[in-house]
């Protein structure tokens, strides 16, 4: 374990290591605790800058630095899976590129998250310097969850903010530079109550290998609502016989 990736429990018979990247303003936490019903895998939660335990390092509001922090700090070994929610997709699908340029070990699979394929569109107005009373509407608006403990606490508020801010910005200075496709599966998922979750199947463009679009019941963070169908449609994807091509 290093300050860049968490685990919950130590699974030294797992079949497989489950990668997670976080959504903007995300931590690891929620994705750890997956571990609990997932035996058969060692479920990491990738742990940016800027929040919980590491919120005095400043965090990246660029993709090309992150992404050379993640590649150079984590031991990707053995078999594995890269999971990304939202942002967290771009910055998993990034690392695997990077894998691939420096000769690592390429992840059995991709799994990308309510997130639309690369290159993402325009940003037609930036949010990172929005009011606070604004950006909370805004996030609330796009999670569907309510903001009002932020609201509440304005200690809590001001960190969760700057880690909003930071990601937003991530995003936001984001160049997709094309380059050959991956060679490896890649799963999208979605919420089916997700405006765009159709747009989730542009992905096959990124890999010669097989695709497929999976959609859970439930809205953006369909696995927060949905945990128990999400772990199921995990499980049955890490595992999928489909495999490499």
């Amino acid at each position: 374990m290093t300050r860049w990736a968490v685990r919950r429990h130590r699974r030294p018979d797992a079949v497989t290591s489950l990668y997670c990247f976080p959504h903007a303003g995300g931590s690891p936490g929620e994705y750890v605790r997956w571990s609990d019903d997932l035996p058969e895998m060692q479920v990491w939660g990738v742990h940016l800058p800027g929040r919980t335990t590491r919120l005095a390092e400043p965090p990246f509001t660029r993709m090309e630095p992150l992404v050379d922090a993640l590649v150079s700090a984590v031991t990707f070994d053995g078999p594995f899976v890269l999971l990304g929610h939202s942002l967290g997709a771009l910055v998993a699908f990034e690392v695997a590129r990077e894998l691939r340029r420096r000769g690592r070990p390429q992840p059995d699979r991709l799994i990308v998250s309510s997130c639309p394929a690369p290159p993402p569109p325009p940003v037609r107005q930036s949010v990172r310097g929005l009011p606070d009373d604004v950006l909370l509407d805004g996030i609330e608006r796009q999670g569907g969850e309510s903001m009002d403990h932020l609201r509440d606490d304005p200690g809590l508020r001001e960190h969760a903010l700057a880690a909003y801010r930071a990601d937003f910005a991530l995003l936001e200075n984001y160049h997709y530079v094309p380059d050959d496709p991956l060679d490896l599966p890649i799963t999208a998922l979605a919420g089916a109550e997700e405006p765009r979750a159709q747009q989730a199947g542009g992905w096959a463009a990124h890999t010669s290998g097989p695709t497929e679009l999976r959609l859970v019941p439930g809205g953006h963070f369909y696995f927060r609502e949905e945990r128990h169908e999400t772990l199921r449609v995990l499980r049955e994807t890490v595992f999928s016989t489909k495999g490499r091509p």
